[in-house]
């Protein structure tokens, strides 16, 4: 991790399972940032908080209002005592064009010996809510290869999808590679499975503008197909859910799997 940021060109895959079965494949490009060394990436049609044809804006992400974003990030991770005193790198769609919509972005925090010790996934619907989700090991121990850790879902991220249940996130990286899995369980199980890796390249000028020739409208890209995929939901007759409120609370914590049992359990009775 020598260079200030890097970009991962690959590919998202998403699969709903019941009551009918929708998968698709799309192809992206995501960039990957040393927030300590945001002012160290020159790259011609790259910019911070500045109009590019590729962005990042400080203010899409963390508190929201284009302060520190590392400053920001390290102070949360001392209020809930995790022991990460390395690099934070932010994982994300950047703004292709001036337009922005990231589904979910991962901030990697590392310890000084290059461990992963959590990891916020910040998610964001198409109504313009956000729900953080820190995710780190109940034993203090890095997050690995082999490592699956449980949240409780939040936010209301699909209107084919009530507000239950629990996402399941896996995190695989190597020096070529990059790789997420989330599954997301409602109360009768394993509901949907998304993925999204690719390889790591360094975020150069050549790369930056191979990625953008291949995929120059991909921010909105992605925002149409979410659409798209719902009008495909939708023919299929999979059932609809008004949105509920958003929750009181703008961040959660990973639970053990012995907390997500009980939730379930008082979701069923309630119901």
């Amino acid at each position: 991790m020598n260079a200030a940021a890097q970009i991962i060109r690959g590919q998202v895959m998403h699969e709903r399972l019941r009551p009918a079965n929708n998968r698709f494949v799309y192809p992206v490009f995501c960039l990957r940032l040393n927030l300590a060394r945001l002012a160290d990436i020159k790259v011609i049609g790259f910019g911070i908080n500045c109009l590019r044809p590729v962005s990042i804006y400080t203010a899409d992400y963390g508190p929201k209002d284009g302060s520190n974003l590392e400053q920001w990030m390290r102070d949360l991770l001392v209020q809930y005592d995790i022991d990460a005193d390395g690099e934070i790198w932010l994982h994300t769609f950047p703004r292709v064009l001036g337009f922005v919509f990231n589904p979910v972005s991962f901030w990697y925090c590392y310890d000084r010996q290059g461990g992963l010790r959590a990891v916020l996934a910040e998610v964001n619907n198409t109504f313009g809510e956000t729900h953080q989700y820190l995710i780190s090991s109940h034993d203090q121990q890095c997050i690995d290869s082999n490592t699956r850790i449980e949240c409780i879902k939040m936010m209301h991220v699909s209107p084919f999808c009530e507000v239950q249940g629990h996402y399941e996130f896996g995190f695989r990286d190597t020096a070529q590679t990059a790789w997420v899995g989330i599954d997301y369980f409602d109360n009768d199980g394993l509901l949907i499975k998304t993925s999204v890796g690719g390889k790591r390249l360094p975020l150069n000028q050549s790369n930056l503008w191979s990625a953008l020739l291949a995929q120059p409208l991909l921010t909105i890209g992605v925002f149409a197909r979410i659409h798209w995929q719902a009008f495909h939901l939708w023919r299929k007759k999979v059932p609809f859910f008004s949105k509920p409120q958003p929750p009181a609370t703008m961040l959660s914590t990973s639970s053990t799997p012995t907390t997500i049992q009980s939730i379930a359990q008082k979701q069923e009775l309630a119901s």
